[in-house]
């Protein structure tokens, strides 16, 4: 393999390994929720900063999804994302 490839593995190699990875909840830490509705349907994932290894670290908890019905499909961009907002407390 040539330098530059060596190279661009180790790259790739760190970026994976420094990726978000799901994480256990700590109770006691404060939650982050991230939305993201579009015409197309609804995404919200649950994030928590965890101190690991003596590194903050921020990872996810959970994700969830699902499609927009015909009705929602006909919604604004704030009432969309209200309605996301609202979906992912419920779940």
């Amino acid at each position: 393999m040539t330098e530059e490839r060596v190279k661009e593995y180790e790259e790739l190699k760190n970026a994976l390994t420094d990726a978000l990875f799901p994480l256990m909840p700590d109770w006691k830490l404060p939650f982050k929720l991230y939305i993201y509705a579009c015409g197309e349907g609804l995404c919200a994932a649950l994030h928590q900063t965890q101190i690991i290894n003596d590194k903050t670290v921020e990872g996810q908890i959970c994700f969830i999804s699902r499609q927009i019905n015909p009705t929602e499909a006909r919604y604004g961009a704030s009432q969309m994302e209200c309605l996301c907002l609202v979906w992912a407390l419920e779940k």
